[in-house]
């Protein structure tokens, strides 16, 4: 893995999280970077502001979920799709062929259990050493964040808005959020 590509995670409580997202991908789409969208949770027929910007610009967007999870008629139908959307992130994630990629409302598909803390960590840290990634979505469960705290026991501890290495070196950004927080992606 480069050091040279970040982990942004954007979490917390209040609003923004997507939206400083895309402006990361519109700056990103500015510099010349092959850039790509995975959405979680929204459906595909929410055509949002994002999504035409992007749409506009040539930015690859895959809106894979059918709504927000308290909306859903059927629960295990939308456990699929969050599945089928990390299946499709972590295939882009390994391709090389993107320098950014967002995974837009992706912490949802492990806080609910749908996919395996490890294996979404596993394919954020095993991504192309090139590709940049931000991730959304609130933060983890309490117990999740507890067991994931325990990397971060050298100087570095994240603090809002400032760098700290995240697994094996990687630098993460944290965002998004008044309380400190553990990086979401550490095992």
């Amino acid at each position: 893995m480069s050091p040279d590509s970040l982990v942004l995670v954007n979490t917390g409580d209040g609003k923004g999280k997507s939206s400083a997202a895309f402006g990361v991908m519109a700056r990103g789409w500015a510099r010349g970077w092959r850039v790509a969208v995975v959405q979680f949770l929204k459906a595909p027929e929410w055509v949002t502001g994002e999504r035409k910007l992007a749409e506009h610009l040539g930015i690859t967007w895959h809106t894979l979920g059918d709504g927000f999870t308290w909306e859903s008629d059927d629960l295990d139908r939308t456990a699929e799709l969050g599945r089928a959307a990390f299946a499709q992130a972590r295939a882009m994630l390994a391709s090389g062929d993107w320098d950014l990629l967002i995974l837009d409302e992706a912490t949802y598909v492990m806080t609910l259990g749908w996919v395996p803390v490890d294996e979404f960590v596993a394919a954020v840290v095993d991504r192309a050493p090139h590709t940049h990634v931000v991730i959304t979505g609130r933060g983890p469960r309490r117990a999740d964040r507890r067991r994931r705290h325990r990397h971060r026991d050298a100087p570095g501890e994240a603090r809002h808005g400032r760098r700290h290495p995240g697994p094996k070196g990687h630098r993460v950004l944290t965002a998004g959020t008044r309380r400190r927080q553990p990086c979401p992606m550490s095992p």
